[in-house]
C-alpha cells in the first residue's frame, strides 16, 4: 500500500488545536487517526482541536486512565483512546475496540505505535515533534495516510 505524507509545523498550541480541526474536518465515519510523540508534545492539544472540528464542545481531556472517552454531541461520534497503560493488544480488544471501530464514529489514539498491530491498515498516522532549539511551541506534526 502506497501512503501520503504531510508536514506541518506550528509555533503555538493555538497553531496545534487549528490543525486538529482542520484534520477532523474531513474525517469520515469508521476512520482511526493513530496520535504519536513524546510527553508533552501536545497530543490532547491536537486531539482538543480534532473534537473541535467535529463540533464538540466542553472539556476534552486526555483519557490516561479511563482509556477511552466518548463524544457524541458532534457530526460525528469521537472516541478518544489513550492506550499508553495497556499491556497488549488482548486489553485493547477487551475495552471494546473493535465494537467502536464499528461503531461509525472516528478514533482518535493516543500512543497508537504501542500497539500498532492492532490498527487497522487505512489508519492515519499523526507524528508531533518538538525542537527545543526551534522554540519552547515549535511542533513538526507528520500525517501519513495510506493512499
Amino acid at each position: 500500500m502506497s501512503e501520503k505524507r504531510e508536514v506541518v509545523v506550528t509555533r503555538s498550541e493555538a497553531e496545534t488545536e487549528a490543525f486538529g480541526r482542520a484534520l477532523s474536518e474531513q474525517a469520515r465515519p469508521g476512520e482511526v487517526f493513530a496520535l504519536d510523540g513524546d510527553l508533552g508534545t501536545g497530543k490532547t492539544v491536537l486531539a482538543r482541536g480534532f473534537a473541535r472540528g467535529l463540533g464538540i464542545s466542553g472539556t476534552i481531556a486526555s483519557p490516561t486512565f479511563t482509556m477511552v472517552h466518548e463524544y457524541r454531541s458532534g457530526r460525528l461520534p469521537l472516541y478518544h483512546f489513550d492506550i499508553y497503560r495497556l499491556p497488549d493488544e488482548d486489553a485493547l480488544y477487551d475495552i471494546g475496540w473493535d465494537e467502536y471501530l464499528e461503531a461509525g464514529g472516528v478514533s482518535l489514539v493516543e500512543w497508537a505505535s504501542q500497539l500498532a498491530g492492532a490498527m487497522p491498515e487505512e489508519t492515519v498516522w499523526i507524528r508531533i515533534e518538538k525542537d527545543p532549539s526551534q522554540g519552547p511551541d515549535y511542533r513538526k506534526i507528520t500525517v501519513t495516510r495510506p493512499e
